[in-house]
């Protein structure tokens, strides 16, 4: 039985799902997860609403109310609305991800079978950075040019679902490539570039697997950056083949960057986040430290 909030305590978890993540894996997976929760005692109060703004917004009258812990169970998309709300405050952030791609998770190593993960959720508390970008919280990685313009045509496609709408996307988008003139100014000292796509990393991954920052340490209180420049659309495809394991960072067209105050300078440039619209540029970003409680099970 769902408790009413007047029956909501610390033993209670406010659970936030995403019914279609995953291809329908979350939805699936509810039923052990609740029994899961279920057998350590702990009683669950779903906040889970009919659109992704009422979901935040459930969220944030959550955390206002006093949430001990909200736990996500969906994918990048869900723990990026979730942090919108925790980002800050004392309300610890469990995940539990069944998504497509599960950058977060992913990159930090949380469990990906839903009853370990969800025992993880349960877990003590770990201080976990988050990048705060102009207005927004990002969990992994904020990312624009190429990358976003792929990111905003496969949210737009309804078909195919999975992994490979980004593929297909990539290919769509691939002829309108353009290298767009970027100043980032990475702790005062200003670089100028042709980007044809930039990434602002806490953790490694996008993409679904992609480590487009192989060093990011969502721990150590700094913005890891990766921008490719001047690069035509052969050499894009043939450097996406690299970046799934890292070796992109030898290529002759990639920069890197770190630092604890990042700007971007650009005209028509839209900046992504966690897979979500963040809006335009100009934009600041840095790394809150210890931003997230994010519950995470020793090993």
């Amino acid at each position: 039985m769902t408790p009413t909030p007047e029956d909501v305590s610390a033993h209670t978890v406010h659970l936030l799902v995403s019914p279609d993540a995953g291809r329908g894996k979350a939805a699936d997976a509810l039923e052990d997860i609740r029994a899961t929760l279920a057998d350590e005692g702990v009683a669950v109060f779903d906040i889970t609403a009919d659109s992704a703004s009422d979901s935040a917004e459930a969220a944030h009258r959550a955390v206002a109310d006093g949430a001990d812990r909200i736990i996500t169970v969906g994918g990048d998309g869900l723990v990026h609305l979730a942090l919108q709300a925790v980002a800050g405050t004392g309300t610890v952030l469990g995940v539990i991800p069944v998504g497509t791609g599960n950058d977060f998770a992913g990159a930090l190593g949380l469990p990906t079978d839903p009853t370990e993960a969800t025992r993880g959720a349960l877990g003590p508390v770990s201080p976990t950075d988050a990048l705060q970008v102009g207005d927004h919280w990002v969990a992994s990685v904020a990312t624009a040019g190429f990358s976003g313009d792929v990111n905003d045509r496969a949210n737009r496609m309804r078909y195919p679902r999975g992994p490979s709408r980004y593929t297909i996307a990539t290919l769509l988008e691939l002829p309108r490539l353009r290298n767009r003139s970027v100043r980032l100014t990475v702790d005062g000292i200003a670089h100028e570039y042709d980007a044809a796509m930039l990434a602002l990393a806490n953790t490694r991954d996008f993409g679904g697997g992609m480590q487009i920052c192989p060093a990011a340490d969502a721990t150590d209180g700094f913005v890891d950056v990766t921008v490719v420049a001047d690069i035509g659309r052969i050499e894009l495809l043939r450097f996406f083949r690299l970046v799934f394991d890292g070796r992109h960072l030898g290529h002759p067209k990639v920069h890197t960057h770190r630092g604890a105050e990042i700007t971007i300078e650009c005209d028509e440039l839209v900046l992504w986040g966690d897979g979500e619209p963040l809006g335009a540029a100009p934009v600041s970003c840095r790394a809150v430290s210890g931003a997230i409680q994010l519950a995470r099970r020793a090993q």
